[in-house]
Parts: C-alpha cells; sequence; structure tokens
C-alpha cells in the first residue's frame, strides 16, 4: 500500500513539474510586460507561435500574477465571457501569423533563454516575449471591444 502511495504522489509531482503558467518578468517605462511563456506544438516553431499567443491571451482575458509580483497585471478585458461575446473578432486575431504577432516583440530573448522539452508527440518551448499592452489596449479601444 505505501509504495502504491508514493508512486501515485511521484506521478503527481511529475505531472505539476510540466504544468507551466505564464510569468512575469518585468514591466517597462512604456507599460509594456516582459513575461515567461510555454507554448506546445508540433514542432519548435509552431511552439513558439503558440507561446506568442499565450501570452497576448493571457494579458487580454487571464492576467498575470504569476512571477514578480510588483508588476501583477489584470486582464485588459474585464468584460465577463469576452472571448466568447467577440469570438469571431478574437478567432481572426489569433489566427496562424495574425494580427496578434503585431503585439509581441522578442526584443527582451536573450541567447540560450529558451528552453525546449520532446515527448513523442510534440514539442514545448518556454520563451521570454515583450506584450505591447499600451499599443494592444489602444487597438482593442479603436475597435470598439473597450
Amino acid at each position: 500500500m505505501k509504495k502504491i502511495f508514493l508512486t501515485f504522489f511521484a506521478a503527481l509531482l511529475c505531472a505539476g513539474a510540466f504544468a507551466q503558467e505564464t510569468e512575469c518578468i518585468s514591466k517597462e517605462m512604456d507599460g509594456s510586460l516582459t513575461l515567461r511563456v510555454w507554448g506546445t506544438g508540433r514542432n519548435r516553431t509552431d511552439a513558439l507561435e503558440q507561446a506568442k499567443k499565450q501570452a497576448v491571451y493571457d494579458v487580454l482575458f487571464k492576467g498575470v500574477v504569476k512571477g514578480n509580483t510588483d508588476y501583477n497585471m489584470r486582464p485588459v478585458m474585464t468584460e465577463v465571457n469576452a472571448r466568447q461575446r467577440y469570438q469571431d473578432y478574437f478567432d481572426i486575431f489569433f489566427m496562424d501569423r495574425g494580427e496578434f504577432l503585431k503585439y509581441v516583440s522578442m526584443e527582451d530573448k536573450r541567447a540560450g533563454s529558451t528552453r525546449v522539452r520532446r515527448n513523442y508527440r510534440d514539442v514545448t518551448v518556454g520563451t521570454t516575449v515583450r506584450v505591447l499592452v499600451p499599443q494592444l489596449r489602444a487597438r482593442l479601444k479603436e475597435d470598439g471591444l473597450l
């Protein structure tokens, strides 16, 4: 019984180690956020694009509360169920190589800062990105969503 419990406990710890959240590294003077973010895809390029999407998505709908607590940020879209309400808009916004890329910068990325994990099906990439929050907020106001 003890072996079963220890095996189960070890499995839970391993599963939790791979669950990654977006975390804030810093906030720039222009209002943009530098984030550590994770994405999963069929190859490294796809996983990197998914990480960029995840960064913008978290800033828009979830907020960023992990990491440097001085820069905790509430979500830009404070309206309840905004993702579902404006689904057509955000489906186009988050398309592959879509509009969301205008609000992501890789200028804070350092050589060797990208982490890659591979398993038999997909690749998980952890990287550093900057989300241009003021420009993103201005775009949403211009489009009538805020």
